[in-house]
């Protein structure tokens, strides 16, 4: 994966000349205090860096169209320390493209009841500088995420650091590459959709390559390489003696474990952040390849079957968010139910490919029969998920958009074994309850492929949807279907509108 501390956010202090050289010092001062404080905290993931203070047309301009080019610049935060008169914002926020927090703060928190006086209101008047500054980007239409507070608050942290991640997950996709192996499974609606839309819309483009393309470099893998990665399957997983050298099903791990290395090696050769196949088109593969997805997935690939290339990309983009917190996002499916009316739940999974990385113990590597696909018994990681708060967030195309939808869970401890179901699983119950969240989110559309996080909150994907420009669909614990239903209806006119 990447080190969010390489990408930068830019902090830009918006002031003017008006004030005199002493207060333009002072302004200058705090606000590098104010950059090293927030890039010094704890809570924030990326690096913050601190630019020259702004008080021209001219300087803003430059300093917002440097942001534009600078390769590691994911996003700026603005603050205005002083007035800044908002017309001279105008050319640089009209063409700048990276994400942008303004952030409403001041460099001190209290005041100081004592001694206030003029020279001290001339100085910290973010207080209207700032509303000056909103007026200017509500009125150009420029989303942004405002985030209100001290800057050494600890909420106010936490929210620069959700939009970073959520810049960062958008930096990410920018450029980026994502390979459908094959093309979509036939006849299934969801996973499709426009990609010529999605590569104008969100940055990264999926192109088809032919199975053989990737089993021509499978096949080329030496075998003595391929022993040495089946060594290391023996000493990361429990496996069954039948499974290891001499064993009666040591092909089919052999066999795996050539898969993962020419798809791995396809994927670094040509760049790509991500793949999509499907199972009617593997032509000659020896096994599907559910082992090779899950590892691939755990080292941050994204991911997703059927052709679906909008779910391989966000759980990309969600695996960049998710850098160094706690748990993992990954490639899900709601597979089957629970109705008892006491406890009800989900049970999700796909045929193989799970990510290891959800594992709540040293998962299993396990050779089973699969009844779909005709291939051999393909090699796979078995394992139970911990419980806890979760969500599950889907890509979709609406025709005249694409809809962010994220449904908040609270994950549980399997209640009895699976001694007959041999893959990865994870059991979860959707807010608000059962009936409300599953009726929601098929009246929003929501996908069967997911990107199952526990490490994100609704609050990251917000931020995300925002800086993409697309509409986002909550649904959680106050979620009321009839109100929920409005807002989809709402939502449709608002889109119809904006299209004309």
């Amino acid at each position: 994966m990447i080190n969010l501390k390489n990408l930068e956010v830019w902090f830009i202090t918006g002031s003017q000349n008006l004030y005199g050289e002493e207060t333009l010092k002072q302004v200058s001062k705090h606000a590098q205090i104010v950059a090293d404080g927030i890039n010094n905290a704890k809570q924030v993931s990326v690096t913050v860096v601190y630019k020259p203070i702004v008080k021209t047309t001219d300087e803003i301009f430059e300093t917002l169209q440097q942001a534009n080019v600078a390769p590691n610049c994911i996003g700026i935060i603005t603050w205005m320390h002083t007035f800044s008169p908002a017309k001279m914002w105008i050319r640089g926020l009209s063409i700048l493209q990276k994400p942008l927090l303004h952030l409403h703060t001041q460099f001190n928190r209290d005041l100081p009841w004592d001694t206030i006086d003029m020279d001290f209101m001339n100085l910290n008047q973010s207080a209207h500088g700032d509303r000056e500054f909103g007026f200017m980007v509500s009125r150009l239409r420029k989303n942004r995420k405002v985030v209100v507070g001290h800057w050494q608050d600890e909420e106010a942290l936490n929210q620069i650091d959700v939009w970073a991640r959520a810049a960062a997950g958008w930096h990410d996709w920018q450029g980026a590459k994502f390979v459908r192996f094959g093309d979509n499974m036939r006849f299934v609606a969801v996973t499709d959709g426009d990609k010529v839309e999605a590569e104008k819309q969100f940055g990264f483009s999926v192109n088809t390559y032919a199975i053989g393309d990737l089993v021509t470099v499978i096949n080329a893998i030496p075998d003595q390489t391929v022993n040495e990665l089946v060594k290391i399957y023996e000493e990361t997983y429990e496996m069954d003696a039948s499974l290891k050298a001499g064993g009666k099903k040591h092909l089919s791990v052999f066999e795996a474990a050539k898969i993962e290395l020419g798809l791995r090696k396809f994927l670094e050769d040509g760049g790509f952040k991500g793949f999509s196949d499907t199972f009617e088109d593997l032509h000659g593969m020896v096994q599907l390849p559910g082992l090779a997805v899950q590892r691939l997935m755990a080292d941050g690939y994204g991911f997703a079957g059927e052709g679906d290339w909008k779910t391989a990309a966000l759980v990309r983009a969600s695996k960049v968010m998710g850098v160094g917190l706690e748990g993992t996002s990954a490639f899900m499916e709601d597979y089957t139910y629970h109705f008892d009316p006491a406890n009800s739940m989900v049970l999700g999974s796909h045929m193989l490919e799970v990510d290891a990385a959800l594992a709540n113990e040293k998962p299993k590597l396990e050779v089973h029969p699969l009844g779909i696909g005709g291939k051999a018994d393909p090699a796979r990681l078995v394992f139970n998920v911990n419980g806890g708060a979760a969500l599950n967030a889907s890509v979709i195309d609406m025709g005249n958009r694409f809809r962010l939808i994220v449904n908040e869970v609270e994950a549980v401890e399997a209640p009895h074994d699976l001694p007959k179901l041999p893959v990865a699983r994870v059991l979860w119950k959707p807010l608000p309850d059962m009936k409300t969240g599953c009726a929601a989110w098929i009246y929003a559309g929501g996908a069967h492929h997911t990107v199952y996080s526990q490490c994100l909150t609704t609050a990251h994907f917000l931020d995300f949807a925002n800086i993409a420009g697309i509409e986002y669909i909550n649904i959680g614990a106050e979620t009321k279907l009839e109100q929920f239903r409005n807002e989809l209806h709402w939502n449709d006119t608002f889109y119809q509108l904006q299209t004309r």
